[in-house]
C-alpha cells in the first residue's frame, strides 16, 4: 500500500462514487492527483447502499472505494450514514419519522428526518456504526470517523415526550422544582404528575411558530433536551465505534452559528471539532468577518484546539433562491482564512457533482463533464499546490487571543422567544456586529462559552448576555476587578437560567454600576441619536430597536447620551470602574460605527488594536506553535489593489518573498501572504517540530 501523504493541511472533500460507474473512479483519482487531494470523506449518505434490507449488509462497494483511495495514497474520513435513513427503515418502523411542531407525523422523505428518541432508529443506526467499525477499524487509510451529518431539527412525538419527561426528572428531581423553574402558578400550569408534561408545540404552548411560546422556561428546556437527544444518537454511535477502535478521532460536522443545537453541550463528546462553511450572502467584508467569527466560535467549542472545515463549496451552493459563483480568487482567500483561524483540514462538498436530485448543480471540484481545464478546477489545483508548499509547520498551531467574545445558546434561545420588548432583535446579528467591530480592528478574538476560563484575556465582550448561569457574575466581577475590561449590552443579565426575571436588583447590575428602569422599543426604521464622549472625541451614532432608560450608580461615568424622545440627555452608555478594571454597558442598539468606536476605545486601553486597523479590507491573523514559531496570515478581502506601509514582517511561506516592516507593500484583490517569523524559525529545533507536527497529524490534532 502506498505511503500516506506527506503531512500538511488536509485537502479534499465529500466523495460519493457509489453514485456513478466504476470507470469514472479512475478519472476521478487522476484528477485528484492533479489537484493535490489528500483526503476523501466517504459513506455519508450510503445507508441504503450498505444495508439494502434490515437483515442484509453489503460492504463490497465501500470496500472498493476505500481500497481505491488507499491505493492512491489518500486518507479516508469514514462516515456512518445515519444522516439519511433508507426507505425500508421508515416502512418497517413508521415511528422513526419525526412529528413536527404542528403535530403532523411525517412520512419518508428528504434527510435528517428521524426521531432522535426512536428506539428502533437508535438500535439500527448503532448496529450500522458497529458493523462499519468492526470492518474498518485499524485500516491504515482511515484517519477519522464522521458520525451522522449536520445534526439538527426537532421532533414532538410520543417517544420524545416520554424522553423529555425523563430528562426533566434528571434535571429537576422533583415536580416542585420543575414548577418553580417554569413559574407554573402562571395560568394554572402547576403540574402534579410527570405524565402531565407535554412537549411545547403548536398544539400546546406555541403560536405563530417556534419562537412564540407562552412558557419560555418550558420551551428553553425542550430546546436543551432536543440538543441532548440528538447528542445521544452521536454518543451511542461513537460508543459502538470505540468498542472496536480506541484511537481514531470521532467527529461530526457542525454548522457554525446554528441555533437549534447547543454545540457547547456537545463539546466534551467530540475528539475533533469540524464544521461546514456556507456563509449567507452578504457584502464581501461582512461575509469575511462572519466566517472569521464562526471559525473562532468552532475553535471555542473545542477549547481552542485546531478545527477542520469539513465542507465548503468550490463554486456555488444549491439551496438558496440565488446561488452566485465564487469570484476568481475567492475560493483560495476563504480557504486561507480558515487555515489562519485554526483549520488543519479544509475539505469540499463535493468532489464530483451528482447527476440528479436537489444537489445536482451544487458546486464541485469536478462538474458533470469531469473536465480538469475549468476555472474552478484550476483554482482547486493551484490551492492544493500551495497547501503542499506550506507543508506541515502550521499543523497544530494555536490562534492566541486576548479578547473573548461570549456566545451563549441559552441566551440566544431566550432573547428570540421572549415576549415583550422587540422581536426584531437578532442574537446572532448582534453578536456578529460586535465581532465585526473587533475584526476590523484586527484584534485577535476567541469566541467562547460563558463557562470559559477568562484568565489570559484583557477584554471580554458579552452582547445580549440575557441568561445568567452558574457563577458567571462572580467570574466576570473577578475579571474586571483584576484589570480587565467588560462590555455588555441591552437585555444583559435580566433572567436566571430558568428564564425567570430576578426579583429585586439583577446580580449583574452591581458590577455594571447601573440600573435599568424602563426599556423602550421601536421599529427598525426609528433611530435615536446617541452622543458618545470617548476621551476628547465626541461623535454621534444612530441607535435603534432598543433603548434602555438607565440610572447610573454613584461613581459610574456616563459616556453616551440619548439625543431624542422624552429621555433625551439621559445615559445610553456607561462605564464603571471596578478595582483595576472597567465595566461598560451599552444600553441601546448602536449602529456599526457606534459599536466600533466603543470597542476601539476599549481595545486601545489594552494596546490590542492590531496591525493595519485603518484598512478594513486587510485581515491579519496569527497562528503560533508552542515553540514560538509564528505564522502571520495577511489576507486582502478588498476588490481593488491595496498599497500600505507594512506593519508586519517575515518570509512568505508560499513564495519565499521577504517582507520587511516599513516597506511599501502592494496586495492584489484576494492575495494572501503567509509570513513566517524569521527570528522564531531560527530558534526552532526542526526535528522536534517535525515530530510534533507528525504526531498531531496522525492523532487528528486533538
Amino acid at each position: 500500500m502506498p505511503a500516506r501523504p506527506v503531512p500538511q493541511v488536509r485537502y479534499g472533500g465529500d466523495y460519493n462514487p457509489e453514485q456513478w460507474p466504476k470507470d469514472v473512479w479512475e478519472d476521478d483519482h487522476h484528477a485528484f492527483d492533479l489537484a493535490g487531494v489528500t483526503t476523501l470523506t466517504v459513506g455519508v449518505f450510503a445507508w441504503a447502499h450498505l444495508q439494502p434490507a434490515e437483515d442484509r449488509y453489503d460492504f463490497s462497494t465501500l470496500d472498493a472505494i476505500v481500497e481505491r483511495a488507499a491505493q492512491a495514497g489518500r486518507e479516508v474520513v469514514l462516515a456512518t450514514p445515519s444522516g439519511a435513513m433508507p426507505p425500508w427503515l421508515a416502512r418497517a418502523y413508521p415511528d422513526v419519522c419525526r412529528v413536527d411542531i404542528e403535530g403532523r407525523r411525517h412520512v419518508y422523505g428528504q434527510r435528517h428526518n428521524h426521531c432522535p428518541s426512536s428506539p428502533d432508529f437508535r438500535r439500527l443506526s448503532v448496529a450500522m456504526a458497529s458493523r462499519l467499525a468492526e470492518r474498518y477499524a485499524g485500516h491504515p487509510a482511515v484517519v477519522a470517523w464522521h458520525v451522522g451529518n449536520e445534526y439538527g431539527g426537532a421532533c414532538y412525538c410520543a417517544h420524545c415526550a416520554a424522553a423529555f419527561r425523563v430528562w426533566l426528572r434528571e434535571r429537576y428531581g422533583t415536580l416542585d422544582r420543575l414548577n418553580e423553574a417554569w413559574n407554573a402558578t402562571f395560568w394554572s400550569h402547576t403540574y402534579t404528575d410527570w405524565d402531565e408534561v407535554q412537549p411545547p408545540s403548536m398544539l400546546s404552548e406555541h403560536w405563530r411558530g417556534p419562537n412564540h411560546t407562552a412558557f419560555q422556561g418550558t420551551t428553553l428546556d425542550y430546546r436543551r433536551f432536543m440538543s441532548d437527544a440528538l447528542l445521544g444518537g452521536f454518543v451511542a454511535e461513537k460508543a459502538a465505534i470505540r468498542a472496536r477502535d480506541t484511537t481514531t478521532p470521532v467527529t461530526t460536522n457542525f454548522m457554525g452559528l446554528y441555533q437549534p443545537v447547543d454545540y457547547h453541550r456537545w463539546a466534551p463528546h467530540l475528539d475533533l471539532v469540524t464544521w461546514d462553511n456556507y456563509p449567507p450572502a452578504d457584502t464581501p467584508l461582512r461575509t469575511a468577518a462572519r466566517m472569521a467569527a464562526t471559525h473562532a466560535a468552532m475553535r471555542g467549542v473545542g477549547g481552542g484546539a485546531p478545527i477542520w472545515v469539513m465542507e465548503q463549496t468550490p463554486s456555488i451552493t444549491a439551496s438558496r433562491d440565488v446561488n452566485p459563483v465564487k469570484r476568481p480568487g475567492v475560493l483560495g482567500l476563504w480557504t486561507w482564512q480558515s487555515v489562519a483561524h485554526g483549520a488543519d483540514a479544509t475539505l469540499y462538498f463535493q468532489m464530483r457533482q451528482s447527476k440528479g436530485a436537489c444537489e445536482k448543480y451544487h458546486g464541485a471540484v469536478l462538474d458533470h463533464t469531469g473536465r480538469t481545464d475549468t476555472r474552478v478546477f484550476r483554482e482547486v489545483a493551484a490551492l492544493g499546490s500551495s497547501l503542499a508548499t506550506l507543508g506541515e509547520g502550521v499543523l497544530g498551531a494555536r490562534t492566541p487571543a486576548r479578547v473573548a467574545l461570549l456566545l451563549d445558546w441559552d441566551s440566544w434561545w431566550a432573547v428570540e422567544m421572549t415576549d415583550g420588548y422587540n422581536r426584531h432583535v437578532s442574537y446572532v446579528q448582534t453578536l456578529l456586529q460586535h465581532h465585526r467591530a473587533l475584526w476590523t480592528a484586527n484584534a485577535a478574538v476567541d469566541v467562547v462559552p460563558v463557562t470559559a476560563d477568562l484568565a489570559g484575556y484583557d477584554v471580554v465582550v458579552a452582547p445580549l448576555l440575557h441568561v445568567l448561569k452558574g457563577d458567571v457574575v462572580a467570574r466576570l466581577t473577578a475579571f474586571v476587578e483584576g484589570g480587565g475590561s467588560l462590555v455588555t449590552t441591552f437585555y444583559g443579565g435580566r433572567v436566571d437560567e430558568d428564564t425567570n426575571a430576578f426579583l429585586g436588583s439583577p446580580p449583574l447590575d452591581d458590577l455594571l454600576g447601573v440600573r435599568v428602569e424602563e426599556t423602550d422599543s421601536a421599529a427598525p426604521d426609528v433611530t435615536n441619536p446617541v452622543t458618545l464622549l470617548l476621551g476628547d472625541d465626541a461623535t454621534t451614532s444612530a441607535a435603534s430597536l432598543v433603548f434602555e432608560l438607565l440610572h447610573p450608580h454613584d461613581g459610574t461615568e456616563v459616556v453616551g447620551r440619548y439625543g431624542a424622545d422624552f429621555y433625551a440627555g439621559t445615559p445610553a452608555v456607561t462605564r464603571a470602574t471596578r478595582g483595576a478594571g472597567e465595566a461598560w454597558h451599552v444600553g441601546t442598539g448602536l449602529d456599526d460605527d457606534g459599536v466600533a468606536r466603543v470597542l476601539r476605545h476599549v481595545l486601545d486601553r489594552h494596546g490590542l488594536v492590531g496591525p493595519h486597523a485603518d484598512q478594513p479590507a486587510l485581515e491579519v491573523v496569527d497562528r503560533v506553535q508552542p515553540d514560538g514559531t509564528r505564522y502571520r496570515f495577511v489576507l486582502h478581502h478588498g476588490d481593488v489593489p491595496l498599497t500600505v506601509t507594512s506593519q508586519v514582517e517575515g518570509t512568505d511561506a508560499l513564495t519565499g518573498r521577504v517582507v520587511c516592516r516599513g516597506e511599501r507593500l502592494t496586495l492584489a484583490p484576494t492575495e494572501v501572504l503567509v509570513l513566517v517569523d524569521a527570528a522564531a524559525v531560527d530558534a526552532v529545533d526542526a526535528a522536534d517540530v517535525a515530530d510534533a507536527a507528525d504526531s498531531a497529524y496522525v492523532a487528528g490534532e486533538r
